[in-house]
């Protein structure tokens, strides 16, 4: 597959998910590629995760399950894609809708205005219950202001992790650079955490993980503060100040980017001290703005996001003409 290809099947599968989502029947119907790969990476763990066996042991069998786990999802998404292409038109669309499960534009949003929703007509109990559904803190930890930083830092992470991340491997590489990189995030979301069965086990996934998601993170935060020169109120210059100050700060080699640049771009502070389950993590600050997030801030946030995935549609749909114009 040449570049302008797969490139063209991004194009296609950015707007389809844009427009339609992953529906709800089909989940119900089907379930969704990450319930698929999730089950195999249970059946992983279950397999090659002894509690007898040694931390060294634990640790290479993490890292055969790793590579048997990309293994067997990259081979099944190559022949698919094989299958597909010599279809022609045809190929390209149903890869761009198999492609499309793999972002998360519409949900992501979904959710996020699911929290505003809950804020303003249910109260805090109800953003309380809403804000649970997308972030791992302990919700009876959070005030409004919390609350709305939450989703926030919620939204600038997933849209790293959970659109622009699969986008630019779906662009480099195909169906497969897709299918490769969510099975990537999935396991370090199942398995690639410092808990006492997975701290050894997970550690290749969180590593890998770590890796693959360097190249998106810069380019969502790129991605934000395009956008922020585009919206009424955003701050460019805040987040380009942002970013540069405390991305590196981060606990995540990833997250303090888009987080920094939301945060710089609307006048917040984000991330800094949380409670993961009794846990009390001492994170640094992201941006120097107020930390009394509002819902107005929600919706603020919400905006830049569909902005910022404009600018995404728009970038792969100028490179796809580009390199096609090149290719011609």
């Amino acid at each position: 597959m040449v570049l302008s290809d797969s490139l063209l099947i991004l194009s296609l599968a950015l707007a389809a998910e844009a427009v339609f989502g992953y529906p709800d029947r089909l989940y119900t119907w089907i379930g969704h590629p990450v319930t698929w790969i999730g089950t195999l990476i249970k059946g992983l763990d279950r397999a090659l995760n002894r509690d007898e066996w040694s931390f060294g042991r634990r640790r290479a069998a993490g890292v055969l399950a790793l590579l048997l786990l990309l293994a067997i999802t990259g081979t099944a998404a190559w022949a698919l894609q094989a299958v597909l292409l010599p279809l022609g038109l045809t190929g390209f669309a149903i890869l761009a809708l198999l492609a499309s499960s793999l972002l998360a534009q519409r949900s992501l949003h979904e959710h996020v205005a699911a929290v505003a929703k809950g804020l303003r007509e249910g109260g805090i109990e109800d953003g309380r219950k809403a804000v649970s559904m997308i972030v791992g803190r302990n919700p009876q930890s959070l005030d409004e202001a919390g609350i709305c930083r939450a989703a926030i830092e919620s939204l600038a992470e997933n849209f790293s992790d959970g659109i622009v991340a699969p986008a630019f491997w779906l662009g480099l590489g195909g169906f497969p650079g897709a299918v490769l990189y969510k099975t990537t995030n999935t396991a370090d979301s199942m398995i690639g955490h410092r808990t006492p069965r997975h701290e050894a086990f997970g550690w290749a996934a969180a590593r890998f993980d770590d890796l693959v998601n360097l190249p998106a993170s810069r380019l969502t935060a790129l991605l934000l503060i395009a956008a922020a020169t585009l919206r009424q109120g955003a701050s460019p210059q805040g987040a380009w100040r942002a970013v540069l100050r405390d991305a590196s700060h981060h606990r995540s080699p990833n997250a303090g980017w888009p987080e920094a640049a939301m945060a710089g771009a609307l006048g917040l502070r984000l991330a800094g001290p949380r409670i993961y389950g009794d846990v009390r993590v001492e994170d640094r600050w992201m941006g120097d703005g107020r930390a009394e997030a509002n819902v107005d801030d929600i919706e603020r946030a919400l905006a830049l996001y569909r902005t910022a995935c404009l600018l995404l549609f728009a970038l792969a749909t100028g490179l796809t003409l580009l390199t096609w114009l090149i290719v011609h």
